[in-house]
């Protein structure tokens, strides 16, 4: 896009061309649409208040009062209390900031770090090492996202526990284990065939497409280096699916986090977690059907949380789509 501007030179009207980047231009496109705004509105207050958990928290989200067993709603327990006493408000503000963490972790790792990473190098070299890579992650993709996402997190466990005692003993830090970045690592490696594929592929199909453009003929013809051709003339001009990609995936990292999380291989208690609120309304000795009865806001708190974070991931993404694809404007 290029809008003109007039200026005066010596008394001569001079006219002066200033073009937009189509970056500018998406974002421009994406803030006119109200559906999108609305999903960054509402995961902007989720990320919020996550990372300031403990300033928003009212109570100790662990502690235990049997005097206060089943309450509802009130001024000092926003959402009630569980069976256990403890305050559903404060499980739910720091089960949103394990819901942060894990999905910024895995785009971090996944999406970002590995898919972008071997995308450029597969497109950009293709050869030996673009089939062993494509066929490994054909190989990963055969199998059903959530069962392998459960299989490697309930084989990878134990084993990452006892590797972090050890640090532990080794180097005479404390508190490894009990701070839960042991379960933040096993669910952070759990969850990479889920992002990283579909990246690489992406990414891998953007620089086929480009390696042949004019421009990167003539940077090769100069004598640019490779990496610099790659992450200064390659990268930039992917950008666009990436964004894209990266925001429809997170929806589907935040529920696989809660799936692990319910059925008991993802973030292990006293570390709270939505899935893990889920479970106890679910499997607690009064069945499921007294609690939706008697006691609603149990299982309605975790489960509007985690239904916010997929719906506003998957709104964004898609909003993100119908701005930097050409064929959908």
């Amino acid at each position: 896009m290029v809008t003109t501007t007039a200026d005066v030179n010596d008394g001569i009207p001079v006219v002066r061309e200033r073009s937009h980047s189509p970056f500018r231009m998406a974002m421009g496109r994406l803030f006119k649409k109200k559906i999108a705004l609305v999903a960054m509105a509402i995961l902007f207050v989720l990320y919020f208040t996550g990372i300031f958990a403990p300033l928003i928290a009212n109570h100790d989200p662990n502690t235990i009062n049997l005097r206060s067993t089943q309450e509802g709603p009130s001024s000092e327990h926003f959402f009630g209390t569980d069976r256990a006493g403890r305050d559903l408000f404060s499980r739910a503000v720091y089960g949103i900031r394990t819901t942060v963490i894990i999905t910024a972790v895995g785009l971090v790792t996944g999406s970002l770090f590995l898919g972008v990473t071997l995308g450029l190098l597969t497109g950009y070299f293709q050869g030996i090492f673009d089939a062993f890579v494509m066929r490994v992650g054909e190989l990963v993709s055969a199998f059903p996202d959530i069962l392998l996402i459960i299989l490697l997190a309930a084989t990878l466990r134990p084993r990452i526990v006892d590797l972090v005692r050890n640090i532990e003993d080794w180097t005479g830090i404390d508190g490894l284990v009990s701070s839960g970045a042991a379960d933040f690592f096993v669910i952070s490696v759990a969850l990479l065939p889920l992002s990283w594929f579909g990246m690489m592929r992406l990414v891998r199909g953007q620089v086929l497409t480009l390696r042949t453009m004019p421009y990167v003929e003539a940077a090769n013809a100069i004598g640019v280096s490779t990496p610099r051709l790659m992450f200064t003339h390659l990268l930039p001009n992917t950008l666009a699916p990436i964004i894209v990609s990266a925001s429809s995936g997170l929806g589907a990292v935040a529920g696989s986090e809660v799936i692990l999380s319910f059925i008991g291989i993802g973030i292990q208690p006293p570390h709270p977690s939505i899935g893990r609120m889920i479970a106890d309304v679910t499997f607690q000795g009064g069945g499921l059907v007294s609690v939706l009865r008697d006691h609603p806001e149990q299982l309605l708190t975790p489960i509007v949380i985690v239904f916010a974070f997929i719906l506003c991931w998957n709104l964004l993404g898609d909003a993100l789509n119908d701005v930097f694809n050409p064929r959908t404007r």
